[in-house]
């Protein structure tokens, strides 16, 4: 995020394309407060500068590594104020990295759980269960969690 405005302006078409981004996403951030109100020409169209860009980029970035858009609006507000937002993104980032653990050992848990059920599935073929002995039958020893998709 550059400190200084320079004059070079680009509509909102050729910003978006050259960041890979919808225009109606650059005038969503501008809606929630994320981007500044851009300058606009007599004809109403809107127009960006380098810091409008070095900004999209940064959503960009922080987006990439998980940062949901109100966290996004929290590092921006203090910067806006003055303060250095390094401190928080690293609490942040220890947060995601919990969360990414715990997950990661739910579906290890889920991944051993469906190896015991594939293990079983031959003796639990009946054709007396109301609907899937292999299901009916299995001892579900794991606590709940939420559903894993396995297709797309």
């Amino acid at each position: 995020m550059g400190h200084t405005t320079k004059t070079y302006e680009q509509k909102i078409g050729d910003l978006a394309g050259e960041l890979g981004l919808n225009p109606k996403t650059i005038r969503y951030y501008e809606e929630i407060g994320l981007m500044p109100a851009p300058h606009r020409r007599p004809s109403g169209y809107r127009l960006y500068t380098d810091t409008d860009r070095d900004r999209l980029r940064f959503i960009i970035k922080a987006k990439a590594i998980g940062l949901t858009l109100a966290e996004i609006a929290e590092i921006l507000a203090l910067r806006r104020r003055g303060d250095q937002p390094c401190d928080h993104v690293v609490e942040l980032l220890d947060r995601k990295l919990t969360a990414v653990d715990r997950q990661l050992q739910l579906l290890t848990d889920f991944r051993t759980d469906l190896i015991a059920l594939r293990e079983e599935a031959a003796e639990r073929r009946t054709s007396d269960a109301c609907v899937c002995g292999i299901i009916e039958q299995h001892e579900h020893t794991l606590p709940e969690r939420p559903a894993v998709p396995l297709s797309s």
